[in-house]
């Protein structure tokens, strides 16, 4: 997924930002909610990660303009606000969940892949293609009941698939999921990692439309 965090604490947001990353999604970070809508703007995302209280505004504001301007972003609060009042405001105004601070970076990881697998319409985590048994929770893959190992890349991949059955995704669309604004993508990045995926999963599991992009397999 391409995730957009707006957070001004230097020390908090790095540490979400790497957490994502490591989980294999692109993350573009905004200390500013002036950023944010520039960020917005210029991109799609799968999901906003909110802090409230920004230098130029509060996050419960901007959520409010999001909804109403009929943006159906899934975005999860980030806060320090922990009153219960505080919680309905933010569900209130269209976020779909909210998180208090301090929390757990990996708690963090479970609630960004519960959203999304509500809004991909599969909110079940374990989820079985073919000879596949892929459990989106745990972010573990077996095969004919047998293990396999994902990088994080060829995971963020996979779950691009799994999210748009049938689908078809072109390069361009690829590389949004994966990579965030300031990386460097190879011409035949997506590629190499379809390569590896048809290796790991099966030759079959992802077609190719020549000239066009990728799709998951039917079932």
């Amino acid at each position: 997924m391409r995730i957009l965090l707006i957070e001004d604490d230097a020390v908090l947001g790095a540490a979400v930002r790497d957490q994502i990353a490591a989980d294999g999604h692109s993350v573009d970070w905004a200390l500013r909610l002036d950023a944010a809508r520039d960020a917005m703007a210029g991109a799609v995302y799968d999901l906003v990660l909110l802090d409230l209280m920004l230098p130029d505004g509060r996050g419960i504001v901007f959520l409010k303009a999001l909804r109403t301007a009929g943006n159906a972003t899934p975005v999860i609060i980030l806060t320090a606000l922990d009153q219960v009042s505080d919680r309905i405001e933010g569900l209130k105004a269209g976020a779909d969940d909210y998180l208090v601070k301090p929390f757990d970076l990996d708690e963090l990881s479970a609630r960004i892949g519960s959203v999304a697998r509500r809004y991909s319409g599969n909110p079940n985590p374990i989820i079985r293609h073919r000879t596949l048994d892929i459990d989106i929770a745990r972010r573990s893959v077996r095969r004919d009941g047998r293990p396999v190992q994902l990088t994080a890349r060829e995971w963020a991949l996979l779950e691009a698939f799994l999210t748009r059955p049938g689908q078809l995704l072109s390069k361009a669309q690829l590389e949004e999921k994966l990579y965030d604004f300031d990386a460097e993508v190879g011409s035949n990045t997506i590629e190499v990692h379809v390569s590896r995926l048809r290796k790991k999963l099966g030759t079959d599991v992802i077609e190719t439309e020549r000239g066009l992009g990728y799709r998951l397999a039917p079932a």
